[in-house]
Parts: C-alpha cells; structure tokens; sequence
C-alpha cells in the first residue's frame, strides 16, 4: 500500500496528526489571558492555535502543550506584554475566530519564523520582552 502525501500549496496551512487536540489544550487556558481592551479571548486563542499547528507539524507530531504555549507567550497573552505589541496584535488577532477567520490565522501561522517555533515557550517568553518584533521577523 502506497501512502499518501499530504496536499501542499499556499494557503493549505501545515497537515499533522489530531490537529483538533490543540483545541481542547486551548481551553485550559480560558479566563487566563492578559488582555487589553478590544482583544477578544476567543480570537487570541484561535491565532495562537494556528501557530501552534504549525509548530506540531513541523516536527511531524501531534500538538502538545508546549506548542500552544510558545504561542501564546510569543504574543504576551500570558503576562505583562510591551504596548506596541499589544497594539499590534489586536489588530493582527482580530477575526481569528470569527466564520471567516481562516485567513487570519492562516497568516499568523506563516508569519512566525520557523526559529521561532523550534525555540522551547521560555525562550520564547525571553527573545519577546528583549525586542517583541525579533522573534516575530518583524
């Protein structure tokens, strides 16, 4: 039996194994983000979700909470957070959960540097208060 290669292509995001795991690790983090007036949890959950798919495929595996985690500290969901990055990710987050918020996260996903994703969530956490645009490739 011959296996089949997952589609590649812009705008087909990253293929991996039980992607739908990540959104109930998603929910153990309900009620915990810092967020600033006009963020919505949901959106900031869905973004970092996205982000986080991208990181489990790209080491051919399932999401684990590491993932979900480096996400949401990359963007400062998770603590005090620099307030051009705040400004800006409300923005950038802003529909991520909405019906046609596949865009959005689509261009959450690709816009963190694959560095970054390989980067364990501390390191993360640390490269984000030293120059928040850094690990973003901003």
């Amino acid at each position: 039996m011959v296996g089949i290669e997952p589609s590649v292509g812009p705008g087909l995001g990253s293929q991996g194994p039980d992607q739908g795991y990540a959104l109930k690790l998603a929910e153990r983090f309900a009620g915990q983000l810092m967020l600033a007036p006009g963020e919505r949890e949901d959106d900031a959950l869905a973004g970092c979700v996205a982000v986080a798919l991208r990181r489990a495929s790209m080491f051919g595996r399932a999401p684990v909470m590491h993932d979900l985690r480096l996400a949401l500290e990359l963007f400062g969901f998770l603590g005090e957070a620099d307030a051009e990055l705040v400004a800006w990710r409300r923005d950038q987050f802003a529909g991520a959960a909405g019906h046609h918020g596949y865009h959005v996260k689509l261009r959450l996903a690709a816009l963190v540097p694959a560095e970054t994703l390989r980067l364990t969530p501390a390191a993360a956490a640390e490269a984000r208060t030293d120059n928040w645009r850094t690990p973003l490739g901003l």
